[in-house]
């Protein structure tokens, strides 16, 4: 493959693979935004909606429409801050643990299948692409 193709090549089977990824959760009628919500409230617990909005970098009204999905959905709860009962902190349920466990568990689940497809010279390939493709991500 000549040099000047590898960035597309690696950018599609890249953008096949995460999608493939994001289709494997425990709840298909959870869109891929309110996934990534759940995954940031995991990581930054009792977290304001504006905090959210930023940390996913979208608008304060799509946040809303995000979350209230997620609240009817039984995934997350809001309630008042004891420090200020005018701040409305948001956390996940033991629902929304659940979703987030299974749909790790789905994913690692079907890319091990994968993966035990690959002979052992193509393993070996991509256990040593993985740190590069790591720093690639995180760059």
């Amino acid at each position: 493959m000549p040099h000047t193709a590898l960035p597309n090549e690696l950018r599609l089977s890249i953008g096949r693979l995460a999608r493939r990824l994001r289709a494997e959760k425990a709840d298909r009628s959870i869109s891929d935004s309110q996934l990534s919500a759940l995954w940031r409230l995991r990581e930054a617990a009792d977290c304001t909606m504006g905090a959210l909005s930023g940390i996913e970098g979208v608008t304060a009204p799509s946040m809303h429409r995000t979350v209230n999905a997620l609240v009817d959905a039984g995934y997350v709860t809001r309630y008042s801050s004891p420090d200020d009962g005018r701040k409305v902190l948001l956390r996940l349920t033991d629902a929304g643990e659940r979703v987030l466990d299974e749909t790790s568990r789905r994913r690692d689940e079907w890319f091990t299948g994968r993966l035990r497809e690959l002979d052992a010279d193509e393993l070996a390939i991509v256990t040593a692409a993985a740190p590069v493709i790591k720093k690639l991500a995180n760059s």
